[in-house]
């Protein structure tokens, strides 16, 4: 069966134009102004936006060992109907993904239960090198880090500079890596912890997890990565002074460094902690108005490359307590793309752009094959959306398995109306077709 999708408005590679769209089979078959065709179901788009799907680098669907705060299904849904048709996973489940072995344990699973397409990174950790560098760059988005604590119960691999030579030194794939500084950390938290013992407030959180300590740690792994001229990619960064070590000056498919912005530090600042307390306390924190802002410069100047969600959920029970209690991190998957929406509604950035940093740079940075853009001959993972139907996060609306959201309440003026995946429509307006599965991506082999 074909289906064609009439008169959209299509958001792709810089232009905003009406056309058909045919797809066949898992495909685009033909993108045309006018496309007549027998036997196809006819989805009459007039009015609606048609974006690729958004491809979600960095998120932790908590599967397995963890699937009390999530599970591959779930969230896969959640992302589903927040326009996001492909993601890559974290290794900090239980058991770590630090094995050959179970990383395709993790791959099994979301052949069975992942709404969307799926990759899975390989972990990194002081003791398996010689594992991680097995990693099959045609069939793994990348190996990284986060999450995961380098040496046994301690640090992150940011804070290793020896190690991180030897990784460079012999890696051909993609190395995502989280950035803070361990000891600036440790010195602030104790500061603090002086003065208000283990009831910090959280709006101390960003000076704890400070600007310098991302700054510094951040710069010292550029300068390693950039002698080594690998395929290095920063995850979170959540300043502007990190956001200007950046180049801007090449095209993405030069760049050897790349790195991105959060929703959450594109959205809240440090002015939500008093509203918003351990729901927003995140690793790297949010910071000021100015860092905001600034990320937000920095991505439309293209020091940045693309947006991510770094999607962490956790119940609401494990985010309550104390400062040390309250874990950090929090669920955005099913709010991302309404939330850039928004800020075009602000006009703070356009369509255009926003496409190119959810989808068509994504897939040029990690190289993934045949995904990312509205082209004939691309598998047909595609997002429509009513720019004017405007709707608000609500308990009863919200598809995390954990049932919160710090966007509850929120007033977004764009909503999905359908999402497809591989040519099925998987998401229409709040009904689920889960007869079909989402695919394994694929990459190209040098990265």
């Amino acid at each position: 069966m074909k289906t064609l999708i009439k008169n959209s408005t299509i958001i792709n590679e810089g232009q905003a134009f009406i056309s058909d769209v045919l797809i066949e089979g898992n495909r685009i078959e033909k993108i045309a102004t006018e496309i007549d065709v027998e036997n196809a179901k006819i989805i009459h788009a007039d009015g609606l936006y048609l974006f690729p799907g958004v491809i979600d680098d960095q998120v932790h669907f908590r599967d397995p060992g963890l699937t009390h705060k999530a599970t591959i299904y779930s969230e896969s849904k959640a992302a589903i109907a927040g326009g996001i048709t492909s993601f890559m996973d974290m290794p900090n489940t239980i058991p770590n993904t630090l094995t050959q072995e179970l990383l395709e344990e993790k791959y099994a699973i979301a052949a069975q239960s992942s709404l969307a397409n799926y990759s899975f990174f390989m972990g990194i950790n002081q003791q398996n090198l010689e594992e991680a560098l097995k990693t099959d760059n045609e069939n793994v988005c990348g190996i990284t880090d986060d999450g995961l604590y380098f040496n046994n119960d301690e640090g992150i691999l940011a804070n290793y500079p020896e190690y991180l030579e030897k990784l460079f030194s012999r890696s051909e794939t993609l190395i995502a890596l989280h950035s803070e500084n361990d000891a600036i950390i440790r010195n602030n938290t104790e500061k603090y912890r002086k003065i208000y013992n283990d009831d910090i407030p959280f709006k101390f959180h960003p000076l704890i997890r400070s600007e310098e300590a991302c700054f510094e740690s951040t710069k010292c792994v550029l300068e390693i990565a950039r002698r080594h001229n690998n395929r290095l990619h920063l995850y979170h960064i959540s300043t502007l002074a990190e956001a200007n070590l950046f180049d801007n000056t090449i095209l993405l498919k030069e760049k050897r460094i790349t790195a991105e912005a959060c929703v959450h530090h594109l959205w809240f600042s440090d002015k939500d902690y008093d509203r918003l307390g351990a729901k927003i306390k995140w690793n790297p924190s949010i910071k000021t108005e100015q860092d905001k802002e600034g990320l937000l410069k920095a991505l439309l100047e293209n020091k940045l490359d693309i947006i991510a969600t770094d999607h962490a959920p956790h119940t609401l029970q494990e985010k309550s307590g104390n400062y040390f209690k309250a874990l950090s991190g929090g669920p955005l998957v099913q709010h991302a793309l309404p939330a850039m929406l928004e800020l075009h509604h602000q006009g703070k950035i356009s369509l255009e752009k926003i496409v190119e940093k959810m989808c068509h740079n994504v897939a040029d940075i990690y190289t993934i094959k045949d995904r990312g853009f509205i082209r004939e001959g691309y598998y047909a993972d595609l997002v429509l959306v009513d720019l004017n139907k405007p709707w608000q996060v609500r308990p009863e609306n919200i598809l995390y398995k954990c049932k919160w959201s710090p966007f509850e309440n929120t007033l977004f003026r764009s909503k999905i109306s359908k999402t497809f995946v591989n040519g099925e429509v998987v998401y229409n307006d709040g009904n689920f077709n889960e007869n079909t599965k989402g695919m394994r991506l694929k990459f190209n082999k040098h990265r």
